[in-house]
């Protein structure tokens, strides 16, 4: 799955998003199958994952040593305030609070596709992530992906 664009829109008073017709487009495989809401891990944002990409995502945190302390502890910090959602028949999702608190989710949202997952973000707090003037870009592709060989198959 490769969920694709960015788009603004309005949250109302009940912190209900109406989902761009767009965006609804590409999930509508997944409607039936409900979705995950969580707290980003690096980023005053919410994730919103299609059921089967969390599942994937716990598989892998099934596997860790639960006799690790730190791997529960991660288990734990990670999965605080996980919900499941639906996006109902008119294409809108319902944000819980404690979650609308964390983001600061009113007005004026942003809704950023990420490939497997959406990112939610107050637009504010969107729009100053990705105009940091700390953040030299260019610099920051190129040590990410300028190792990659664009004839490699991966």
């Amino acid at each position: 799955m490769n969920l694709i664009g960015v788009h603004e829109l309005k949250a109302d008073e009940k912190a209900r998003i109406l989902l761009p017709s767009a965006l609804k487009k590409q999930l509508l495989p997944l409607l039936e199958e409900g979705f995950v809401l969580k707290r980003s891990v690096f980023q005053k944002c919410l994730e919103l994952y299609p059921m089967r990409e969390w599942n994937q995502i716990m598989n892998k945190l099934n596997k860790l040593n639960r006799f690790v302390k730190k791997n529960n502890d991660f288990i734990r910090m990670y999965t605080a305030g996980v919900r499941m959602v639906e996006i109902d028949g008119n294409g809108r999702l319902l944000i819980p609070r404690d979650l609308v608190n964390f983001a600061g989710i009113q007005g004026d949202i942003v809704l950023n596709a990420m490939g497997s997952w959406i990112e939610i973000w107050n637009k504010e707090a969107y729009e100053a992530v990705v105009n940091n003037p700390d953040v030299d870009f260019a610099a920051l592709a190129e040590e990410v992906m300028g190792h990659l060989d664009d004839t490699d198959s991966n």
